[in-house]
Formats: structure tokens, sequence, C-alpha cells
């Protein structure tokens, strides 16, 4: 490192967010700018640590430090390169990755762990700034044909390397949009569409194809798809949604998280003039603590809700890293994002028993405080005697998280074996039981993380290159399979 000294003189500094009563106004990303000297600065806290665990605790493989060596000695153009040479989207990961690398920086042993994040994020944006983000286009075509089934972050980036390769990538999204979850998922003001859109139209120019308005499995069967390729990636995420099977779930207001957020996300690309059922004015509780819960409760104040509670079935973590998982693991901690600056009442330990109203609409939910215990390493929640309650409500969201994908239709179609956690099974190069069809992201591990997605993406890309014409110069990452982990 150019600074050897850095983290000793510098403090860990990210961006300030614009003031909560002006963002909840529009749908704009919450950040102030970050000006390149203190880019710099935080750059210069990598301490030159000898092992960088941040290397492994990044899924991607991402190299770090060299890339925060070269922002610090104003190097950008090199420091997008470097980047870019692990990952495919660095602006998607700069936005929405929990930054599993941090957990992981030397440094955020005994002190605040360097701003990876933000210096990643802030190399890309430069770069789009500046026109040094430009399509790679190979001139040496395979004449193979591959087709990719998803748009979310594994297929993108499973398509954009194959592309790279030489073949000819169809991509296959049922939506009216390309993106998956990217598009209709993540709300605006966490990463605002235009930053996916920069993203396609150089992968359009670089030889991709996509197709929108598509259900595999029900527009194409699975003999088209697999007579017309000589590969298939399935890149469908994991969208089935956990439910919650308690009375008074069939009366209206009570939605699914996705069933909510989408329509937000389609009144800012203009094809709604409002939300069909706006939190406005509204009485909301969100079931659910995590991320989607989080976007939930931001959009739900841009709506301008009347009041919102957040319920969390687990505990309250600890302010700071718990005991069960030292460095460089993920820690067990206390986090918010901003939308809980923004408002809202989080409430923890509690499990929702029942929803009750009148004329077939929600007014209220009833709950009760429970313990969290564990029977034979299997966790349980114990209800505690006397502490029922009852909230009043009009507007309820379940964010619980995804089982994995969706049944029938093309996965029926194709016969592909599915684990018994109810994802598609892929073996160790990334196929699944039927030859020629590979598994990316989600829909092969279960719910999890971006960064996650992005590298099953290249590793799978790498597979089917090898694949197709018996050897690969497509760089992977070292990413276990979900059998592997096992």
């Amino acid at each position: 490192m150019g600074d050897i000294r850095g983290f000793m003189k510098h403090g860990r500094e990210t961006p300030v967010r614009r003031p909560v009563p002006v963002r909840i106004k529009d749908w704009h990303e919450v950040y102030n700018d970050f000006d390149a000297e203190s880019v710099r600065t935080q750059a210069s806290r990598c301490m030159d640590c000898g092992i960088p665990f941040c290397n492994n605790g990044c899924p991607l493989g991402n190299l770090i430090p060299d890339w925060n060596d070269l922002v610090y000695r104003d190097h950008w153009r090199e420091a997008i390169e470097r980047l870019h040479a692990t990952n495919n989207f660095p602006e998607f990961t700069g936005r929405l990755c929990p930054a599993p690398c941090e957990a992981a920086c030397v440094l955020g042993i005994n002190e605040d762990p360097v701003t990876i994040k933000q210096v990643e994020v802030e190399i890309v944006d430069r770069a789009w700034e500046e026109g040094w983000i430009t399509p790679v286009v190979c001139d040496d075509r395979t004449g193979q044909s591959v087709a990719v089934v998803g748009s979310g972050p594994a297929g993108l980036a499973a398509a954009q390397q194959l592309t790279r390769a030489g073949h000819d990538v169809v991509v296959y999204e049922r939506a009216d949009r390309i993106g998956g979850l990217l598009r209709y998922g993540i709300p605006e003001f966490k990463m605002e569409k235009r930053h996916l859109d920069l993203r396609l139209a150089q992968m359009e120019a670089e030889g991709t194809v996509f197709k929108t308005g598509v259900n595999v499995g029900f527009d194409m069967s699975a003999a088209e798809l697999t007579g017309k390729y000589d590969a298939v990636v399935l890149a469908g995420g994991a969208t089935q949604w956990r439910d919650l099977p308690i009375p008074g779930r069939e009366l209206e207001g009570v939605y699914q998280a996705m069933e909510y957020l989408p329509p937000a996300n389609r009144v800012q690309q203009g094809d709604l003039d409002e939300h069909p059922f706006s939190a406005a004015g509204k009485h909301v509780i969100i079931i659910g603590g995590g991320d989607t819960g989080a976007d939930c409760l931001g959009t739900a104040h841009r709506h301008g809700a009347a009041s919102i509670h957040q319920f969390e079935i687990l505990p309250r973590p600890p302010d700071q890293r718990d005991d069960s998982t030292p460095w460089p693991t993920w820690p067990l901690m206390h986090r918010s994002s901003s939308a809980h600056e923004e408002g809202g009442t989080q409430v923890y330990a509690i499990n929702t028993v029942e929803f009750t109203g009148s004329g077939g609409k929600v007014e209220a939910l009833h709950t009760i405080d429970v313990q969290q215990s564990f029977d034979g390493g299997r966790m349980r929640f114990d209800p505690i005697e006397g502490t029922k309650r009852e909230f009043k409500t009009d507007l309820v969201l379940l964010a619980l998280g995804f089982t994995g994908p969706e049944t029938g239709g093309l996965l029926d179609d194709l016969g592909v074996e599915i684990t018994a956690r109810g994802n598609v099974a892929r073996d160790d190069n990334w196929m699944s039981t039927v030859p020629g069809v590979f598994v990316a992201g989600d829909i092969g591990r279960g719910q999890s993380l971006i960064v996650w997605a992005i590298a099953e993406g290249r590793a799978c890309a790498a597979a089917v290159d090898q694949y197709l014409t018996g050897d690969t110069l497509l760089p992977a990452p070292l990413v276990p399979t979900a059998q592997q982990l096992r």
C-alpha cells in the first residue's frame, strides 16, 4: 500500500445520507456524493495485511487490496480493470451486497473495517462517467448457442461471460423487462435502475440477445429449448415465497412482499400512475426482519404510511459482534438500514398467530412474545404466557424469505432432479441431472446474496464453455456448490 500507516491516521468514513425529510419525498438513492479525495483516504486504510482475508470473505474473490492501492495512487482506470477481472457488475454489488468482505477485513479485528464496498462503487461509478466501460466484443465466434433462463444477477453474469467467450447467447425472461429482482424487487432508493440499464446496453452491444415476456416451460417447452440450443443455463432464482398459513390469512390487506414491491417499481418506470394498494395513510405491519422487510419499510415510508411496525421472530442481536461468530466469519450483530433510520418500530421475539377483520378486510393482527430455544440443535420458539397483544393494521406485508425455485412448468418439463431442500440438483461442474442443462444462482443454492449469484454465474459460464469447446479461458471463482458444502 502507498500509505502503510493510513489505517492509523484515518477513521472509517462513508457518504452522508440525505436528510430523512428530504429523501422520503422522492425515490432517488439515499446517499450524497462522496468526493474523490475522501475515497482515496478511505482506500489508504487498507493495511497491506499480508494475508487479505477480505479476498476469501468475498465469494467473487475480489482483488480488494489491489484496487484499494490503485485508488489511493489515483490510478482509477487501472482500478476498474482490476475490479472487472473478478466482478461483472460492481455497480450492483457496491450498492446491494451486505459486504462479507468487510466482515473479514483484518483491520476489523479491533477497529472499524475498511470501507471496501464504498470504494468499489466509487470506482465503477467513475468508470461509467469517464467512458472507460465499453462493450467487450469477441470476434472469434464458436458457432455454439446457449440459452440462459432468468435475467437476475446469476443469469446476467453467465450470459455476459459466455457471450465474451464467443457463444451465441439468448437470455429469456418471463417479465416484461430484463433484470429479475434487480428490476422489480430492489427499490429505486437502493439502486436506481439507470445503473442496470447501462449494463444491459453494454451486454446488448457485445451480442447478448434478450427476450422478455417468455415464460419458458409454458410459452416454450423444454424440448424446444434443449433442441434449439447447445447448452442451457437455469438461473431463475428462488422465487417461491414463504407464506404464513394462520387464521385470517385470506383477508384483503395481507400481501406478500413481492406483491407489494414490484408495483412500486412499476410506478417509477412509468407503467402505473399509482400503486394499486399503497401504504399511504395506513397502519402497516411488516412480518420479517431481513433485507426484503427493510425494502418494504422504505417503500411504505415513501408512500406516507401512518405508522409502521416491523416484526422479527428472532431475539434482537447484540450491538457488537457476538462471540458465536468470531472474526473473520459473518458476524451476528444488530444491523439497521437507511429505511430504519427513516422511522418505524422494530419488534423482536414476536410471533403472529392470527389476522382478524370485518367485511373481508384485515383490521388487526394478534401476536404472542416468544423465547428462542434449541432442542437437539434444532431451533424453536416457545410462547411466553401472558404476552398476547393486538395491533391495529390496514396493511400487512409478509417478508419471510423464499423457499426455493417455483416447481412445475420448466423444471418438471425438463425432468431435472430436485434436492431435499427444494433446489435444482447440480454436480461439481454445475450441470443438472439432465445433460447440457446447467444451474447457477439461487435456483440451485437457495436464497442467498447477490455476490454468490454473480460468482455462481461466472463459475457456471466457465463450466459451460468447457462443455461446449473442451477448454476454457474464462476465469471462475472457486465457488463451492451446495453439494460440496454439505
